[in-house]
Protein backbone atom coordinates (compact mmCIF):
# COMPACT_ATOMS: atom_id res chain seq x y z
CA UNK A 1 0.00 0.00 0.00
CA UNK A 2 1.26 3.92 -0.75
CA UNK A 3 0.54 6.26 1.01
CA UNK A 4 1.62 10.54 0.92
CA UNK A 5 3.88 11.61 3.50
CA UNK A 6 1.39 13.44 4.89
CA UNK A 7 -0.87 10.74 5.46
CA UNK A 8 1.61 8.18 6.60
CA UNK A 9 2.33 10.82 9.67
CA UNK A 10 -1.32 11.33 10.19
CA UNK A 11 -2.23 8.29 11.07
CA UNK A 12 1.14 7.81 13.50
CA UNK A 13 0.66 11.01 15.29
CA UNK A 14 -2.82 9.91 16.44
CA UNK A 15 -3.36 9.25 20.22
CA UNK A 16 -3.56 5.46 20.98
CA UNK A 17 -6.95 5.15 22.43
CA UNK A 18 -8.57 6.69 19.33
CA UNK A 19 -6.37 4.97 17.01
CA UNK A 20 -7.47 1.59 18.51
CA UNK A 21 -10.83 3.10 18.06
CA UNK A 22 -10.82 3.44 14.91
CA UNK A 23 -9.59 -0.03 13.89
CA UNK A 24 -12.29 -1.77 15.23
CA UNK A 25 -13.87 -1.11 11.85
CA UNK A 26 -11.32 -2.25 9.62
CA UNK A 27 -13.66 -5.57 9.00
CA UNK A 28 -16.03 -3.13 7.01
CA UNK A 29 -13.42 -1.55 4.58
CA UNK A 30 -10.43 -2.54 2.07
CA UNK A 31 -6.98 -1.74 3.25
CA UNK A 32 -6.65 0.91 1.05
CA UNK A 33 -9.92 2.37 1.59
CA UNK A 34 -10.02 2.19 5.13
CA UNK A 35 -6.80 4.47 5.08
CA UNK A 36 -8.08 7.42 3.12
CA UNK A 37 -11.61 6.92 5.46
CA UNK A 38 -9.70 7.51 8.56
CA UNK A 39 -7.94 10.28 7.13
CA UNK A 40 -11.61 11.95 6.63
CA UNK A 41 -12.69 10.67 9.86
CA UNK A 42 -10.17 12.27 12.02
CA UNK A 43 -10.14 15.48 9.44
CA UNK A 44 -14.07 15.57 10.19
CA UNK A 45 -13.69 15.79 13.86
CA UNK A 46 -11.09 18.88 13.82
CA UNK A 47 -12.95 20.68 10.89
CA UNK A 48 -14.87 23.78 11.77
CA UNK A 49 -18.04 25.03 9.86
CA UNK A 50 -18.54 22.88 7.07
CA UNK A 51 -17.75 18.96 6.56
CA UNK A 52 -16.40 18.68 2.86
CA UNK A 53 -13.92 16.57 1.65
CA UNK A 54 -11.71 19.56 0.86
CA UNK A 55 -12.35 21.18 4.80
CA UNK A 56 -10.88 17.53 6.28
CA UNK A 57 -7.97 17.80 3.63
CA UNK A 58 -6.98 21.03 4.39
CA UNK A 59 -7.04 20.84 8.11
CA UNK A 60 -5.28 17.14 8.04
CA UNK A 61 -2.32 19.12 6.04
CA UNK A 62 -3.13 17.51 2.89
CA UNK A 63 -4.14 20.53 1.52
CA UNK A 64 -1.73 19.96 -1.66
CA UNK A 65 -1.73 16.45 -2.16
CA UNK A 66 -2.25 15.42 -6.02
CA UNK A 67 -3.99 12.47 -5.53
CA UNK A 68 -6.89 14.50 -3.68
CA UNK A 69 -9.59 12.20 -5.67
CA UNK A 70 -8.89 9.28 -3.76
CA UNK A 71 -10.41 10.38 -0.83
CA UNK A 72 -13.43 11.08 -2.92
CA UNK A 73 -13.55 8.29 -3.86
CA UNK A 74 -13.94 6.52 -0.48
CA UNK A 75 -17.59 8.53 -0.27
CA UNK A 76 -18.47 7.69 -4.24
CA UNK A 77 -16.95 4.82 -5.15
CA UNK A 78 -14.83 2.72 -2.97
CA UNK A 79 -15.87 -0.44 -1.44
CA UNK A 80 -16.92 -0.72 1.92
CA UNK A 81 -20.11 -1.42 3.74
CA UNK A 82 -22.03 0.87 5.64
CA UNK A 83 -24.41 -1.48 7.08
CA UNK A 84 -21.13 -3.55 8.71
CA UNK A 85 -19.79 -0.44 10.01
CA UNK A 86 -23.42 -0.20 11.74
CA UNK A 87 -23.35 -2.78 13.62
CA UNK A 88 -19.71 -2.83 14.55
CA UNK A 89 -20.42 0.61 16.16
CA UNK A 90 -23.40 -0.96 17.73
CA UNK A 91 -21.01 -3.88 19.40
CA UNK A 92 -18.76 -0.77 20.50
CA UNK A 93 -21.24 1.08 21.95
CA UNK A 94 -23.25 -1.99 23.98
CA UNK A 95 -20.32 -3.30 25.75
CA UNK A 96 -19.21 0.11 26.64
CA UNK A 97 -22.28 1.35 28.10
CA UNK A 98 -25.48 -0.23 27.38
CA UNK A 99 -27.26 -2.65 30.37
CA UNK A 100 -26.04 -6.12 30.07
CA UNK A 101 -29.81 -7.52 29.39
CA UNK A 102 -31.57 -4.37 28.16
CA UNK A 103 -30.99 -2.30 24.77
CA UNK A 104 -33.36 1.00 25.04
CA UNK A 105 -33.54 2.26 20.90
CA UNK A 106 -35.07 5.31 20.12
CA UNK A 107 -36.14 5.62 16.16
CA UNK A 108 -36.79 8.95 14.42
CA UNK A 109 -36.54 10.80 11.70
CA UNK A 110 -35.12 13.89 10.27
CA UNK A 111 -34.71 16.40 7.28
CA UNK A 112 -31.30 17.22 6.03
CA UNK A 113 -32.15 20.30 3.43
CA UNK A 114 -30.66 19.95 0.57
CA UNK A 115 -31.87 21.23 -2.35
CA UNK A 116 -30.80 20.77 -6.55
CA UNK A 117 -31.87 18.92 -9.58
CA UNK A 118 -28.88 15.73 -8.93
CA UNK A 119 -30.50 15.02 -5.07
CA UNK A 120 -32.82 12.59 -6.65
CA UNK A 121 -34.20 11.21 -3.50
CA UNK A 122 -35.34 14.33 -1.93
CA UNK A 123 -38.49 15.23 -1.04
CA UNK A 124 -40.82 18.16 0.52
CA UNK A 125 -41.54 17.31 4.23
CA UNK A 126 -42.06 19.23 7.56
CA UNK A 127 -39.54 20.90 9.24
CA UNK A 128 -39.61 19.45 12.74
CA UNK A 129 -36.85 22.10 13.74
CA UNK A 130 -38.89 25.14 12.80
CA UNK A 131 -42.12 24.17 12.76
CA UNK A 132 -44.23 24.40 15.81
CA UNK A 133 -48.18 23.10 16.66
CA UNK A 134 -49.70 26.42 15.36
CA UNK A 135 -46.88 27.02 12.46
CA UNK A 136 -46.41 24.21 10.19
CA UNK A 137 -42.97 24.88 8.18
CA UNK A 138 -41.72 22.91 4.94
CA UNK A 139 -38.91 22.22 3.30
CA UNK A 140 -37.12 20.29 0.78
CA UNK A 141 -34.73 17.48 1.56
CA UNK A 142 -33.83 14.40 2.23
CA UNK A 143 -35.82 11.96 5.15
CA UNK A 144 -33.68 10.09 7.33
CA UNK A 145 -34.44 7.42 9.66
CA UNK A 146 -31.98 6.99 12.41
CA UNK A 147 -32.11 4.19 15.41
CA UNK A 148 -29.97 5.41 18.19
CA UNK A 149 -28.85 4.03 21.70
CA UNK A 150 -30.73 5.56 24.17
CA UNK A 151 -28.11 5.30 27.21
CA UNK A 152 -26.93 7.09 30.46
CA UNK A 153 -23.61 8.60 30.30
CA UNK A 154 -22.04 8.32 33.58
CA UNK A 155 -20.06 11.57 33.45
CA UNK A 156 -22.59 13.74 31.93
CA UNK A 157 -25.18 12.31 34.16
CA UNK A 158 -28.19 12.05 31.95
CA UNK A 159 -29.35 9.80 29.11
CA UNK A 160 -27.50 10.33 25.48
CA UNK A 161 -29.19 9.93 22.22
CA UNK A 162 -26.16 7.87 20.03
CA UNK A 163 -26.81 7.15 16.82
CA UNK A 164 -25.59 3.92 14.59
CA UNK A 165 -27.99 3.20 12.22
CA UNK A 166 -29.36 5.36 9.48
CA UNK A 167 -31.55 4.68 6.18
CA UNK A 168 -32.41 6.90 3.92
CA UNK A 169 -36.06 7.08 2.96
CA UNK A 170 -36.62 8.62 -0.27
CA UNK A 171 -39.84 10.86 -1.48
CA UNK A 172 -43.03 8.94 -2.83
CA UNK A 173 -42.21 10.98 -6.27
CA UNK A 174 -38.75 9.28 -6.00
CA UNK A 175 -40.69 5.88 -6.10
CA UNK A 176 -43.23 6.63 -8.71
CA UNK A 177 -40.62 8.24 -11.26
CA UNK A 178 -38.93 4.28 -11.30
CA UNK A 179 -42.10 2.56 -11.12
CA UNK A 180 -41.21 0.77 -7.55
CA UNK A 181 -43.09 -0.01 -4.77
CA UNK A 182 -42.72 3.18 -2.19
CA UNK A 183 -41.90 1.82 1.36
CA UNK A 184 -43.56 4.05 4.00
CA UNK A 185 -41.96 4.97 7.28
CA UNK A 186 -43.17 1.66 8.79
CA UNK A 187 -41.80 -0.14 6.18
CA UNK A 188 -38.35 1.14 6.68
CA UNK A 189 -38.54 0.59 10.29
CA UNK A 190 -39.75 -2.95 9.89
CA UNK A 191 -36.37 -3.77 8.28
CA UNK A 192 -34.55 -1.73 10.35
CA UNK A 193 -35.68 -3.76 13.38
CA UNK A 194 -35.02 -7.11 11.19
CA UNK A 195 -31.19 -6.03 10.93
CA UNK A 196 -31.04 -4.95 14.62
CA UNK A 197 -32.41 -7.85 16.07
CA UNK A 198 -29.69 -10.28 13.64
CA UNK A 199 -26.84 -7.78 15.56
CA UNK A 200 -28.04 -8.24 18.74
CA UNK A 201 -30.15 -12.15 18.75
CA UNK A 202 -30.60 -12.04 22.78
CA UNK A 203 -31.33 -8.82 24.26
CA UNK A 204 -33.92 -7.48 25.39
CA UNK A 205 -34.91 -4.87 22.99
CA UNK A 206 -37.29 -1.80 23.67
CA UNK A 207 -37.80 0.55 20.68
CA UNK A 208 -39.58 3.93 21.59
CA UNK A 209 -40.53 6.15 19.02
CA UNK A 210 -43.50 8.49 17.87
CA UNK A 211 -46.94 8.27 16.92
CA UNK A 212 -45.54 8.00 12.88
CA UNK A 213 -44.63 4.30 14.16
CA UNK A 214 -48.11 3.30 15.76
CA UNK A 215 -48.79 1.09 12.76
CA UNK A 216 -50.85 -2.23 13.42
CA UNK A 217 -48.98 -4.26 10.94
CA UNK A 218 -45.15 -2.65 12.22
CA UNK A 219 -46.30 -3.35 16.15
CA UNK A 220 -47.94 -7.03 14.57
CA UNK A 221 -44.18 -7.77 13.16
CA UNK A 222 -42.03 -6.95 16.25
CA UNK A 223 -44.32 -9.06 18.39
CA UNK A 224 -44.05 -11.74 16.81
CA UNK A 225 -40.43 -12.23 16.19
CA UNK A 226 -38.78 -15.21 17.46
CA UNK A 227 -37.82 -13.23 19.89
CA UNK A 228 -39.80 -10.03 20.39
CA UNK A 229 -38.95 -6.48 20.38
CA UNK A 230 -40.91 -4.35 22.73
CA UNK A 231 -42.37 -0.98 21.01
CA UNK A 232 -43.19 1.99 23.07
CA UNK A 233 -44.76 4.96 21.02
CA UNK A 234 -47.75 7.36 21.62
CA UNK A 235 -51.26 6.37 21.01
CA UNK A 236 -54.23 8.36 19.28
CA UNK A 237 -56.97 8.81 21.59
CA UNK A 238 -59.36 7.60 18.74
CA UNK A 239 -58.00 4.12 18.82
CA UNK A 240 -60.32 1.24 18.54
CA UNK A 241 -59.63 -0.76 21.21
CA UNK A 242 -61.22 -4.11 22.44
CA UNK A 243 -61.97 -6.71 24.85
CA UNK A 244 -59.83 -10.25 24.59
CA UNK A 245 -62.11 -12.53 22.75
CA UNK A 246 -64.60 -15.00 24.65
CA UNK A 247 -63.79 -18.35 25.19
CA UNK A 248 -64.82 -20.69 21.94
CA UNK A 249 -67.64 -22.91 23.12
CA UNK A 250 -67.35 -26.62 21.34
CA UNK A 251 -69.18 -26.71 18.29
CA UNK A 252 -69.23 -22.64 16.94
CA UNK A 253 -69.57 -22.38 13.69
CA UNK A 254 -67.20 -20.12 11.46
CA UNK A 255 -63.84 -18.72 12.26
CA UNK A 256 -62.79 -17.79 15.70
CA UNK A 257 -63.00 -14.21 16.88
CA UNK A 258 -60.18 -12.30 16.63
CA UNK A 259 -61.46 -9.32 19.38
CA UNK A 260 -64.03 -9.01 21.97
CA UNK A 261 -66.54 -6.52 22.76
CA UNK A 262 -66.02 -2.72 22.08
CA UNK A 263 -64.04 -0.41 24.95
CA UNK A 264 -64.48 3.16 25.01
CA UNK A 265 -61.54 5.35 23.06
CA UNK A 266 -59.36 7.24 24.80
CA UNK A 267 -60.66 10.20 24.55
CA UNK A 268 -63.83 8.94 26.62
CA UNK A 269 -61.82 7.77 29.39
CA UNK A 270 -60.55 11.42 29.77
CA UNK A 271 -63.84 13.42 29.66
CA UNK A 272 -65.03 10.74 31.74
CA UNK A 273 -66.00 11.97 35.40
CA UNK A 274 -65.90 8.63 36.57
CA UNK A 275 -62.59 7.30 35.49
CA UNK A 276 -60.53 6.81 38.36
CA UNK A 277 -57.15 8.60 38.47
CA UNK A 278 -53.98 7.61 40.47
CA UNK A 279 -51.29 9.41 41.25
CA UNK A 280 -47.70 8.26 40.38
CA UNK A 281 -44.46 9.88 41.13
CA UNK A 282 -42.32 10.16 38.16
CA UNK A 283 -38.48 9.98 39.01
CA UNK A 284 -36.78 11.31 36.24
CA UNK A 285 -39.28 13.72 33.96
CA UNK A 286 -38.49 15.49 30.93
CA UNK A 287 -36.62 17.78 32.94
CA UNK A 288 -34.62 15.17 35.17
CA UNK A 289 -36.24 16.71 38.02
CA UNK A 290 -39.29 13.92 39.79
CA UNK A 291 -42.93 15.21 38.36
CA UNK A 292 -46.11 14.04 39.94
CA UNK A 293 -48.91 12.62 37.28
CA UNK A 294 -52.24 11.02 37.03
CA UNK A 295 -52.11 7.84 35.25
CA UNK A 296 -54.90 5.14 34.09
CA UNK A 297 -53.63 2.67 32.11
CA UNK A 298 -55.47 -0.78 31.25
CA UNK A 299 -54.44 -3.68 28.91
CA UNK A 300 -56.69 -4.20 24.94
CA UNK A 301 -56.32 -5.17 21.77
CA UNK A 302 -56.05 -2.58 18.98
CA UNK A 303 -57.65 -3.58 15.98
CA UNK A 304 -58.65 -2.62 12.81
CA UNK A 305 -60.54 -4.53 10.17
CA UNK A 306 -58.13 -6.36 7.98
CA UNK A 307 -54.99 -5.61 10.32
CA UNK A 308 -53.94 -7.86 12.85
CA UNK A 309 -54.52 -7.45 16.81
CA UNK A 310 -52.15 -6.33 18.84
CA UNK A 311 -52.39 -6.22 22.30
CA UNK A 312 -50.69 -3.73 24.04
CA UNK A 313 -50.75 -1.70 27.36
CA UNK A 314 -52.20 1.61 27.17
CA UNK A 315 -51.37 4.51 29.71
CA UNK A 316 -53.01 7.87 29.81
CA UNK A 317 -51.08 10.50 31.37
CA UNK A 318 -52.23 14.02 32.90
CA UNK A 319 -51.03 17.04 34.41
CA UNK A 320 -52.69 17.78 37.72
CA UNK A 321 -51.54 21.47 37.84
CA UNK A 322 -52.61 21.26 34.03
CA UNK A 323 -49.02 22.03 32.96
CA UNK A 324 -48.42 20.03 29.52
CA UNK A 325 -51.56 18.16 27.49
CA UNK A 326 -52.59 14.99 28.11
CA UNK A 327 -50.96 11.80 26.08
CA UNK A 328 -51.52 8.39 25.45
CA UNK A 329 -48.40 5.59 25.22
CA UNK A 330 -48.96 2.18 24.27
CA UNK A 331 -46.56 -0.87 24.65
CA UNK A 332 -46.19 -3.97 22.95
CA UNK A 333 -45.81 -5.92 26.32
CA UNK A 334 -49.82 -5.75 28.28
CA UNK A 335 -47.81 -7.39 31.50
CA UNK A 336 -45.31 -3.88 31.58
CA UNK A 337 -45.79 -1.83 34.40
CA UNK A 338 -47.22 1.58 33.64
CA UNK A 339 -43.73 3.43 35.34
CA UNK A 340 -41.44 1.09 33.54
CA UNK A 341 -43.49 2.45 30.20
CA UNK A 342 -43.00 6.12 31.03
CA UNK A 343 -39.67 5.52 32.02
CA UNK A 344 -38.97 4.22 28.85
CA UNK A 345 -40.48 6.71 26.68
CA UNK A 346 -38.74 10.07 27.80
CA UNK A 347 -35.28 9.63 26.95
CA UNK A 348 -37.36 9.83 23.17
CA UNK A 349 -36.92 13.82 23.68
CA UNK A 350 -33.05 13.09 23.72
CA UNK A 351 -33.03 11.98 20.14
CA UNK A 352 -33.77 15.78 19.22
CA UNK A 353 -31.64 17.16 21.04
CA UNK A 354 -28.61 14.48 18.85
CA UNK A 355 -30.18 15.99 15.80
CA UNK A 356 -29.64 19.64 16.37
CA UNK A 357 -26.07 18.96 17.79
CA UNK A 358 -25.06 16.98 15.07
CA UNK A 359 -26.31 20.35 12.87
CA UNK A 360 -24.25 22.20 14.88
CA UNK A 361 -21.27 20.94 15.70
CA UNK A 362 -20.69 18.49 12.86
CA UNK A 363 -21.74 19.49 9.98
CA UNK A 364 -24.94 18.00 8.82
CA UNK A 365 -26.18 19.75 5.84
CA UNK A 366 -23.10 21.30 4.56
CA UNK A 367 -21.61 18.41 2.96
CA UNK A 368 -21.64 18.89 -1.02
CA UNK A 369 -21.24 15.72 -2.74
CA UNK A 370 -24.06 14.60 -5.01
CA UNK A 371 -23.40 10.99 -5.91
CA UNK A 372 -26.49 9.05 -5.21
CA UNK A 373 -23.42 6.61 -3.04
CA UNK A 374 -22.04 9.32 -1.58
CA UNK A 375 -25.30 10.92 -0.24
CA UNK A 376 -26.26 7.47 1.13
CA UNK A 377 -22.90 7.20 3.09
CA UNK A 378 -21.82 10.64 4.66
CA UNK A 379 -24.82 11.61 6.32
CA UNK A 380 -25.02 8.17 8.46
CA UNK A 381 -21.54 8.88 8.76
CA UNK A 382 -22.02 12.35 10.07
CA UNK A 383 -24.45 11.16 12.33
CA UNK A 384 -22.55 8.08 13.76
CA UNK A 385 -19.54 10.95 14.29
CA UNK A 386 -21.84 11.79 17.51
CA UNK A 387 -21.38 8.36 19.05
CA UNK A 388 -17.23 8.17 18.25
CA UNK A 389 -16.68 11.20 19.57
CA UNK A 390 -18.63 10.63 22.39
CA UNK A 391 -16.60 6.69 22.89
CA UNK A 392 -13.45 8.92 22.11
CA UNK A 393 -14.39 10.74 25.20
CA UNK A 394 -15.51 8.70 27.62
CA UNK A 395 -12.30 7.24 29.40
CA UNK A 396 -10.88 10.46 30.10
CA UNK A 397 -13.53 11.80 31.33
CA UNK A 398 -14.14 8.67 33.32
CA UNK A 399 -10.56 9.27 34.95
CA UNK A 400 -10.76 12.53 35.39
CA UNK A 401 -12.36 16.22 35.62
CA UNK A 402 -11.96 17.80 32.62
CA UNK A 403 -12.31 21.69 32.61
CA UNK A 404 -15.54 22.40 31.65
CA UNK A 405 -15.90 26.40 29.23
CA UNK A 406 -18.11 28.49 31.10
CA UNK A 407 -18.76 32.09 32.03
CA UNK A 408 -19.27 34.50 34.02
CA UNK A 409 -23.14 34.35 32.80
CA UNK A 410 -23.37 30.72 32.13
CA UNK A 411 -22.50 28.64 35.02
CA UNK A 412 -21.99 24.84 33.60
CA UNK A 413 -21.34 22.10 36.34
CA UNK A 414 -21.73 18.90 33.82
CA UNK A 415 -19.88 18.52 30.21
CA UNK A 416 -22.00 18.38 27.04
CA UNK A 417 -21.05 17.19 23.88
CA UNK A 418 -19.27 20.61 22.90
CA UNK A 419 -16.82 19.82 25.90
CA UNK A 420 -16.48 16.03 24.53
CA UNK A 421 -15.78 16.95 20.96
CA UNK A 422 -13.52 20.07 21.95
CA UNK A 423 -11.20 17.34 24.55
CA UNK A 424 -10.83 15.18 21.31
CA UNK A 425 -8.87 18.01 19.42
CA UNK A 426 -7.31 18.80 21.97
CA UNK A 427 -5.88 15.24 22.30
CA UNK A 428 -5.27 14.95 18.56
CA UNK A 429 -3.61 17.72 18.20
CA UNK A 430 -1.86 17.38 21.57
CA UNK A 431 -0.41 13.79 19.77
CA UNK A 432 0.91 15.65 16.39
CA UNK A 433 2.65 18.33 18.62
CA UNK A 434 4.24 16.69 20.78
CA UNK A 435 5.20 13.59 18.33
CA UNK A 436 8.90 13.81 18.07
CA UNK A 437 9.92 16.13 21.50
CA UNK A 438 10.54 14.50 24.26
CA UNK A 439 7.95 13.98 27.24
CA UNK A 440 10.33 16.19 29.57
CA UNK A 441 11.04 18.82 27.64
CA UNK A 442 10.55 22.09 28.63
CA UNK A 443 10.31 23.79 25.41
CA UNK A 444 8.26 23.25 22.42
CA UNK A 445 8.59 24.00 19.10
CA UNK A 446 5.51 23.63 15.87
CA UNK A 447 6.89 22.82 12.58
CA UNK A 448 6.01 25.30 9.88
CA UNK A 449 3.08 22.17 8.65
CA UNK A 450 1.65 22.14 11.97
CA UNK A 451 1.82 25.98 12.76
CA UNK A 452 0.13 26.80 8.75
CA UNK A 453 -2.76 23.92 9.78
CA UNK A 454 -3.64 25.72 13.39
CA UNK A 455 -3.51 29.44 11.59
CA UNK A 456 -5.72 28.16 8.57
CA UNK A 457 -8.23 26.67 11.16
CA UNK A 458 -8.18 29.70 12.95
CA UNK A 459 -8.96 32.12 10.02
CA UNK A 460 -11.32 29.78 7.88
CA UNK A 461 -13.22 29.10 11.09
CA UNK A 462 -16.60 30.57 9.73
Amino acid sequence: MVYSVGEEQTMHALPDDIAMLLAVFTPAFTPRAFAYAKVLMVGAILSPGRRTVSAALRIMGLGSDPHFQNYHRVLNRAVWSSRRAAGLLLRVLTSSFAAEDLLLVGLDETLERRRGPQIKARGVYRDAVRSSRSHVVKASGLRWMCMMLLVPIPWARRIWALPFFSVLAPSERYHAERRIHHRTLAEWARLMVCQLREWEPDRLIVLVADSSYAVLSFLHYCGTLARPVLVVTRLRLDACLYAPPPERRPGTKGRPRKVGARRPTLQKVLDSPATRWRRLRVPCWYDGKPREVEIVSETALWYHSGQPAVPIRWVLLRDPYGEFAPQALLCTDPSAAPLQIISWFIPRWQVETTFQTVRTHLGVETQRQWNDLAIARTTPALLALFSLVTLMAHPHFLRTRHPLRATSWYSKELPTFTDAIAHVRQEIWRSQLFRTSPRTADDVKLTPALADRLLDALCYAA
